[in-house]
């Protein structure tokens, strides 16, 4: 045993260990069949200094045991079995020992051949697939697994986002890789108060039967890994966050409502779409732009055409002066012969389908950030759709019938080890978003980083990614899948995840031409198989719409979204008809929290908050709330019961005689108080309450400071009345306001201010603290507390 300040270094079961103590609750684990790589970078792991640790080491009856105030790790230096303990030296967990395997690592090019280039327009884009490539072993590396001796009642959460719609992973194998819907995440977590990050970036599998549990590492140099033993989620949170980085503050604007539909096609469009929700009174803060700004032909290109959009600065400023913002969708891909792709291919910044710029070369990053910037943010657009970012599925998105989940992780995972190092076959997402917000802030300070991007990794929070869960289809059941691989995301540490409202696809028809040039295929598709063939002239459809809204209201970024049909609240009847109103309903109550809001997106930089709450974040010793998947808390105060089934119409607009009432779990160990009503609750048991079409169940937690505002039609805009405190009496509590500027990032330097408020249950008395802090621009504000009876 070698002991240093830092680290403890040893043989076990024929494999070299280092084991080094992080922080009190965090102990890193590096495991080699050869020397130990020294200073092998991370793309995922934060470099900087860490603080020294107490510890301690020692060799006792053939057992390795470091130890730390929190953690204890024993190895057995025969069999290279770990066991995980508390302080007090309970086990937490035990590893069998981990294994390697050699394996040669292939790269594939062309060699001297020019490419044999089969371009193909598929559903999700024009791509590139190479005929003639060829194998090249460029090195040795390892396939890696950690195994793991779970507790009976032991649940496992985490691993990103999936399309399964699996919640607690005991019993389940999970491939991890890259792909429309599937946004993999090296993180796990448990019930017994700890968690799990692989500093891999390699397709991976999770596999839990009879026989063992384990997480299986494709591509790896030698198997590294942190134990996190926070005890809470919170916690446990809080030391991925501190290893991989702060969640970046994303714009004010972020956090209002984005419209969006596959497509506008006009700078023109995009302004009236604006326009139109100003005159009718329902706010909104972004319009987006979805793809095909180019020019007809030129797939990829981050040059606006200039018959739709040569006004595009023009219209951009103008929605400005209306107080809104917009979003536009690029692609890492580019059809041959356009500028953008030529000036790739000169400079050999292309991967090898000759379409894709190599997002882990850092003067690619630059090259494609310059196209973006003159092309599209010099034009007036504010934010970024880093769209398609999991560039290689080959065929599997197309057929009727969908493959097997081992045969479609071969298939799409194979296609990205064509054109990436396996050992990062995980990662081109989170380096493309790394290279927009790197630049976008070397550009300018004045304007804050936000990309919506479909896939990405851990760490991309500090890069200002927001996640969305891909090309969903139409079905309650989706619904219900949605809100769980949500949770899980939020349980993986990563706090920015979203969806399309509504779905992306509606119809179940035959592929249709969505006006790419895509060529009509007569076959179905099993991913298009939305039930509401008639979109919003379906009553069905503008039944789920809703519903999937009014969840929707509830998340970390507020957006609707699809294809098929159109998304604007006026598709979806008149002022004074149900859909229609119940949707004006939720969009001005998410502003009506837009205080309570941003004050948890301040949190969630400052104190490595999570919006978008897992039960198993705030109840965790209520048996029953483990089970709820259908439920989520949003901040530390309201309880989000989502609707999930239809009550007035199914597919054709065929009516549904249901009662319109819902059954809702009530966590155990507080108060509720039921939102529209005020009607108060005991914890720890079902209650079934009414549900129109207008009333989400939603209920707030007792010892609750609600700060909320009237009348705004965009965040940022200042309430014209005093923001109402809501007290829900109960328990002591306390929350924190935060304020900045909103759109820059003068926060990193102090400019912002908070404000404690302190309810004393006891005496009645809610304490409205002194405005710390300050900032530019920052005017008056003034308070006025209500007390829930």
């Amino acid at each position: 045993m070698v002991k240093t300040d830092s680290y403890v270094q040893f043989e076990a079961g024929k494999l070299t260990y280092r084991v080094v103590p992080v922080t009190e609750e965090i102990i890193r684990v590096i495991v080699s069949g050869k020397e130990i790589k020294e200073s092998q970078d991370s793309l995922i792991i934060e470099k900087k200094e860490y603080p020294e640790v107490d510890f301690s080491a020692e060799e006792n009856a053939g057992n390795i045991i470091v130890k730390t105030a929190k953690v204890c790790a024993e190895i057995n230096t025969a069999s290279g079995d770990i066991i995980w303990k508390h302080a007090d030296g309970s086990k937490w967990l035990s590893q069998k020992k981990p294994e390697l395997t050699e394996t040669d690592v292939i790269h594939y090019n062309t060699g001297d051949e020019e490419p044999i280039i089969n371009r193909v327009k598929t559903v999700d884009g024009e791509r590139n697939f190479i005929q003639n490539l060829k194998s090249e072993k460029v090195r040795t590396a390892y396939r890696g697994k950690l195994f793991f001796t779970w507790k009976e009642d032991e649940e496992i959460h985490g691993l990103g986002q999936a399309e399964e719609g699996i919640y607690n992973y005991r019993g389940h194998c999970q491939y991890l890789y890259q792909h429309n819907m599937r946004i993999p995440m090296p993180v796990l977590v448990s019930t017994e108060g700890y968690g799990i990050l692989v500093d891999c970036c390699s397709l991976m599998t999770f596999n839990d039967d009879l026989k063992d549990s384990y997480l299986f590492l494709d591509t790896v140099d030698q198997i590294d890994y942190y134990f996190m033993g926070g005890h809470t989620m919170d916690e446990i949170i809080h030391d991925y966050r501190y290893l991989t980085g702060k969640a970046q503050m994303l714009p004010k604007w972020a956090y209002g409502y984005v419209q969006s539909k596959e497509q506008y096609y006009t700078a023109k469009e995009l302004l009236e779409i604006v326009r139109h929700y100003r005159e009718i009174g329902v706010p909104l803060d972004c319009v987006v732009q979805d793809w095909n700004t180019w020019n007809p032909g030129n797939w990829g290109e981050k040059i606006l055409d200039q018959k739709r959009y040569g006004d595009m600065k023009e219209c951009a400023e103008e929605i400005h002066k209306l107080n809104a913002h917009t979003m536009v969708s690029v692609w890492p891909n580019m059809n041959a012969g356009g500028k953008n792709h030529t000036e790739f291919f000169k400079t050999g910044h292309l991967l090898y389908d000759y379409a894709t710029y190599d997002a882990f070369n850092e003067e690619a990053r630059e090259m494609y950030w310059k196209q973006a910037q003159e092309g599209l943010f010099d034009q007036g657009f504010d934010s970024w759709w880093c769209d398609s970012t999991e560039p290689f599925s080959g065929p599997d998105w197309s057929g009727a019938a969908k493959r097997e989940p081992w045969e479609r992780y071969e298939l799409v995972g194979g296609e990205h080890k064509k054109y990436l190092d396996p050992a990062v076959a995980n990662a081109f997402a989170l380096m493309h978003a790394k290279g927009i917000y790197e630049n976008q802030r070397k550009t300018t300070e004045e304007k804050r980083v936000l990309n919506l991007t479909r896939s990405g990794y851990a760490s991309g929070q500090k890069y200002s990614a927001m996640l969305w869960s891909g090309d969903t289809c139409a079905s309650w059941d989706n619904l219900k899948t949605q809100i769980v691989e949500g949770l899980n995301m939020g349980l993986s540490g990563y706090p920015y995840w979203t969806l399309d409202i509504g779905a992306f696809f509606t119809v179940a028809d035959k592929w249709q031409n969505r006006g790419c040039g895509c060529n009509t295929d007569p076959e179905p598709k099993w991913f298009w198989q939305g039930k509401y063939n008639e979109g919003v002239k379906d009553k069905g459809y503008c039944e789920l719409y809703t519903r999937w809204l009014e969840m929707g209201t509830f998340l970390p970024m507020f957006r609707s979204h699809g294809t098929d049909t159109p998304r604007e609240i006026w598709n979806f009847g008149e002022k004074g008809t149900m859909f229609y109103d119940a949707i004006e309903k939720f969009i001005k109550l998410r502003y009506h929290l837009m205080p309570y809001i941003y004050s948890l997106a301040g949190a969630v930089h400052f104190n490595d908050y999570t919006i978008m709450r897992s039960l198993l974040f705030d109840f965790p010793e209520d048996k029953e709330a483990r089970k709820v998947e259908n439920e989520f808390m949003f901040g530390p105060s309201l309880l989000i019961c989502a609707v999930t089934e239809p009550m007035y119409y199914g597919p054709e607009s065929t009516e549904l005689h249901r009662e319109k009432t819902w059954k809702c779990y009530l966590p155990a160990g507080t108060k509720w108080y039921d939102y529209w009503t005020n009607k108060e609750y005991e914890g720890g048991q079902y209650v079934t309450v009414d549900a129109p079409i207008d009333r989400m169940p939603i209920f707030i937690k007792a010892g609750s400071i609600l700060p909320v505002a009237e009348g705004l039609v965009y965040a940022s805009q200042k309430p014209e009345e005093p923001v109402k405190l809501m007290v829900y009496p109960g328990e002591d509590c306390k929350f924190t306001i935060y304020e900045d500027e909103g759109n820059n990032y003068n926060f990193e330097n102090g400019a912002y201010a908070t404000t404690e408020l302190t309810w004393d249950d006891k005496t009645g008395t809610l304490t409205v603290g002194g405005r710390q802090g300050s900032y530019p621009g920052m005017e008056e504000v003034s308070y006025v507390t209500e007390v829930v009876k």
